[in-house]
């Protein structure tokens, strides 16, 4: 059983005083938020911004540290439904402890992450301005690199298997909000397992990748001369996480994109 027990939080949204983050792009939304002087605890791979990785870490992908969480006691827990297991969740939630769920799927999921944390900063009005700041920073961008003729894109993630991403997921919003088609937009799973005869026969015009010039590399000795597209490497950290970063990963490829010939 666990030593450290105490009364439940109130169901009134207030400033939290110790806020423990289970996953990256949280740990990010946190610090957005006005709450990171707040935070006593994350998840492995916190390491943005830099202040993140010197905090105690109570969850990878081997699960969540129920036992030390409790010790840290914290008023606020900052959970990913789709990566976190629901069992210790739930006995956080039945020690008394606010547990909030913050999933974003979308660029306006992650404002709307923003506003969601604004009741429990110290700081509500920096957590609103974070999510117009980023809200109008998104349309700009969509705006300013808008075509007609959208570039043909494939977003590509591994070589063996191959896998991609669909409409339905954040990168493949951020080739749209850049004037780019995903070639695998219409796929009905999120993350669709491909072969490459699929990509050459939708003959996209670049290859999206998540990683640095090592793993650009790669793409092209995979693709060699069957393929000619200009592979584009963005930094994972920016392209993978959903939180306020994916911005900074917008801003990495719409220039390149643009520049590209129309088809």
């Amino acid at each position: 059983m666990f030593s450290c027990l105490w009364l439940p939080v109130t169901a009134t949204a207030a400033p939290a005083q110790r806020v423990v983050s289970l996953a990256p792009n949280l740990t990010e939304l946190a610090y957005a938020a006005g709450l990171g002087e707040r935070l006593v605890g994350v998840s492995a791979y916190s390491d943005y911004p830099p202040q993140a990785s010197k905090l105690e870490q109570v969850a990878n992908w081997q699960g969540i540290n129920v036992e030390r969480i409790v010790t840290l006691k914290p008023d606020l827990v900052l959970a990913w439904r789709g990566g976190n297991p629901q069992r210790p969740l739930d006995q956080l939630t039945s020690l008394g402890i606010k547990v909030i769920y913050l999933d974003p799927q979308n660029a306006d999921q992650i404002a709307q992450a923003l506003e969601q944390l604004a009741p429990y900063s110290p700081s509500p009005a920096s957590a609103q301005n974070a999510a117009k700041a980023f809200r109008q920073q998104w349309q700009a961008l969509k705006l300013k690199y808008h075509r007609q003729t959208p570039v043909l894109a494939f977003i590509q993630f591994g070589t063996q298997p191959l896998f991609t991403a669909a409409a339905t997921t954040l990168q493949s919003e951020v080739l749209e909000a850049c004037g780019a088609k995903n070639i695998f937009a219409d796929s009905r799973v999120p993350w669709p397992q491909v072969s490459r005869e699929q990509v050459l026969t939708r003959q996209p015009q670049v290859i999206v990748i998540s990683g640095g010039k090592s793993q650009k590399q790669v793409i092209e000795d995979y693709w060699h001369s069957l393929l000619r597209a200009q592979v584009i490497a963005l930094d994972p950290d920016w392209f993978s996480r959903a939180g306020p970063r994916i911005l900074l990963a917008a801003q990495q490829l719409c220039p390149q994109l643009a520049a590209l010939p129309l088809r």
